[in-house]
């Protein structure tokens, strides 16, 4: 496998698979969601092996160190071989259970609008 020396940390982010497309990565990294020592990085800064990058991301934040260098989108088990997730385990433990229920797609049960069998059971109580 050969790899480039110099990649943009946002290509390195979606090839590693921390953000669904290119273009979201960068924009994470314009909105200062991707951090190296505490100062926003932007999207065009090259990546070095051993660079420490804390990225906050949806519903989950990482701490990752970076192992190897990726210049393209690899499967799942490929991409985590080249950085190491130094997340705390209670920032890990504490998001899945509140993610697991937003991307469902389906509506929580007593919360939000009326579904139609709610409207016709109270069309019927009120006639």
């Amino acid at each position: 496998m050969q790899t480039k020396e110099k990649i943009r940390i946002d290509k390195y982010l979606w090839s590693i698979r921390l953000f669904k497309t290119r273009s979201a990565a960068s924009d994470a990294c314009d909105k200062g969601k991707v951090r190296m020592n505490g100062d926003a990085v932007k999207a065009s800064r090259n990546v070095h092996v051993g660079d420490t990058y804390e990225v906050k991301a949806e519903a989950r934040k990482w701490i990752i160190r970076v192992d190897a260098l990726l210049d393209h989108r690899v499967q799942y088990p490929e991409a985590i071989k080249h950085y190491t997730d130094l997340t705390p385990p209670e920032e890990k433990d504490a998001i899945p259970f509140l993610a697991a229920v937003f991307h469902t797609g389906k509506r929580q049960s007593k919360i939000g609008r009326p579904t139609k069998k709610d409207r016709r059971e109270l069309d019927d109580f009120m006639e």
